[in-house]
């Protein structure tokens, strides 16, 4: 099982005004396939806030995947991508492009996504859209190398099995 944690960044389902539809859908998606969705926050868009979080999940609970939705366009608040390029040892960017690619399948305006992946020690972090479709959208396009990419991170490549 891949311990997985899903943070919601979005001020207004902070602030209890709007309910989070983008981090159940990510949960539901990963029901069954593997993977164990160990937390689940929703903050601010915050940069200090995003980054301590991000590494209290990698580097306190150690989990293995962090799953981020939202702060990942144009608007002034929109700083995930920021944070997270702050937390991380080594960028990914095959991850962040075939979501775009994707994603551009189904409308230009993908390409205004931000979104990053990146490796902090032993964890996988990868932003996704904060719009629910989006985030499925996205998340299914990528999830057959996940799985395999962080037992190669964790080094289990060859004993682990993909079920997906």
């Amino acid at each position: 099982m891949i311990r997985t944690a899903i943070l919601t960044i979005s001020d207004s389902s902070s602030r209890g005004e709007r309910i989070d539809g983008t981090g159940p859908a990510i949960m539901k998606l990963l029901e069954g396939r593997g993977y164990e969705v160990e937390y689940y926050k929703i903050l601010p868009d915050e940069m200090d806030e995003i980054e301590k979080e991000l590494i209290y999940l990698c580097d306190g609970l150690r989990v293995n995947l962090v799953l981020t939705n939202g702060g990942t366009g144009f608007s002034k608040r929109d700083v995930t991508p920021e944070a997270t390029r702050r937390v991380i040892e080594k960028y990914v960017p095959g991850i962040g492009e075939a979501m775009r690619a994707k994603s551009l399948e189904i409308t230009p305006k993908a390409m205004l996504s931000r979104g990053i992946a990146g490796i902090r020690e032993e964890t996988l972090i990868i932003n996704l859209p904060g719009s629910p479709r989006g985030a499925v959208e996205n998340l299914e396009a990528i999830m057959p190398a996940i799985f395999h990419g962080v037992e190669i991170l964790l080094g289990e490549a060859s004993e682990c099995a993909r079920k997906d």
